[in-house]
């Protein structure tokens, strides 16, 4: 059996009608989100595998980023096949946010 993969978006901030309406199509935009839905202010979003192309996790960081969505769900998508950009480059905007600052919690993300 598959373990479903639900990452949970508290919360979300909307600037104008139009803010919100660009992050649900933002969301319907990104393949891997097979259905999205909520109870109260969190926004659950049902992700299709825990191996999601390269695009996909790239717009979820930004997503998440944009709309101040605790990113360090995201770092369950950490693979072998994405460990050199995803995990490899601490000096990109998400790295912190995903992966934290404490350098033993970041030995143990290592694949």
């Amino acid at each position: 059996m598959r373990k479903k993969i639900i990452l949970t978006c508290k919360s979300v901030i909307f600037n104008s009608p139009g803010d919100e309406t660009s992050f649900f199509e933002w969301i319907k935009r990104i393949p891997s989100v097979v259905k999205f839905d909520g109870v109260h202010d969190e926004l659950y979003l049902y992700i299709k595998s825990i191996i999601i192309p390269d695009d996909d996790l790239r717009e979820l960081i930004g997503l998440f980023d944009r709309y101040k969505i605790n990113m360090k769900q995201l770092a369950l998508f950490l693979n072998e096949n994405n460990n050199e950009w995803f995990y490899g480059r601490p000096k990109g905007y998400w790295h912190k946010k995903v992966f934290g600052t404490n350098k033993s919690d970041n030995q143990s993300m290592k694949t």
